[in-house]
């Protein structure tokens, strides 16, 4: 018996798919609600304000 062998030509894959681009749209959605939330709760403001003295400090004027 014989087996025939098919080869396409040289076609590759450019670019990404429509579920990559919803897949990585989740997760970049996802990561800024996870931003977000850790921000505006106070946790958030207690890391902004030390990392705003931090740099003041850095600078001289704090």
């Amino acid at each position: 018996m014989r087996h025939h062998i098919v080869r396409t030509g040289g076609h590759r894959d450019a670019g990404i798919t429509t579920a990559e681009y919803a897949v990585g749209t989740a997760a970049g959605a996802g990561l800024a609600g996870l931003l977000y939330k850790l921000l505006s709760g106070g946790f958030g403001e207690k890391l902004l304000r030390t990392l705003f003295d931090h740099v003041l400090g850095l600078l001289g004027l704090g």
